[in-house]
């Protein structure tokens, strides 16, 4: 008996993001996407004091959708933002390597969360969607020699928290709690829970 691949059947869907990592999430999961980054300028961390990551995010992932769905006349629009969160303290992306460094340090033997936004839009009548998910992650120990090693690899340049744990920092994780795509930038699971109660023609 011949078995059916699962497949998602989706409206038309726009990434609003120039994340790979974000790209590659969702064509693991079968959907067929337009990509288009918006030009949004996120303000700095320190504008947002006493806010809480989940809150940030979820702001930021709907500025970014509606700049893209403001360029759409039709289709459901991605919008998605990460950070990590230490004891309070936010961490976006690095602004150098001497940025990543201090970072790294920071979260070493630490547990922190990673906190992911996701807002969708349907660019045709503006209905919104906006979510936060949350992740903790447990870092082990690392030498000075381990992170600097790691920030010439290049890996910690473009990612919240200054690493990726889809790459080489995955030997930096103990153990995780939550969904690990969020900590890659991207809940899938409620992701594909919320397109399914967006659209009422989403299937797996």
């Amino acid at each position: 008996m011949q078995t059916r691949e699962p497949t998602l059947k989706v409206p038309r869907l726009v990434l609003a993001s120039a994340s790979p990592r974000r790209a590659a999430l969702l064509s693991q999961i079968g959907l067929t996407f337009e990509v288009r980054p918006s030009d949004v300028v996120e303000p700095p961390l320190n504008v947002y004091l006493n806010k809480p990551a989940s809150e940030i995010t979820r702001e930021l992932a709907l500025l970014k959708a509606r700049a893209v769905a403001q360029d759409c006349s039709e289709g459901v629009i991605i919008g998605a933002d990460t950070l990590v969160s230490l004891d309070g303290e936010l961490l976006g992306k690095p602004t150098d390597d001497a940025d990543a460094l201090m970072m790294l340090t920071h979260l070493s033997g630490t547990c922190h969360e990673v906190v992911t936004g996701v807002a969708l839009i349907d660019a045709a009548t503006g209905r919104d969607s906006v979510w936060s998910e949350t992740t903790q992650v447990y870092f082990r120990e690392l030498s000075r020699t381990e992170i600097t090693a790691y920030i010439a690899s290049g890996e910690a340049s473009d990612k919240a928290g200054a690493y990726g744990i889809q790459g080489r920092a995955a030997a930096f994780v103990r153990r995780i709690e939550g969904c690990y795509f969020n900590v890659v930038g991207l809940p899938l699971a409620s992701l594909v829970e919320r397109l399914s109660n967006f659209q009422a023609n989403v299937a797996i």
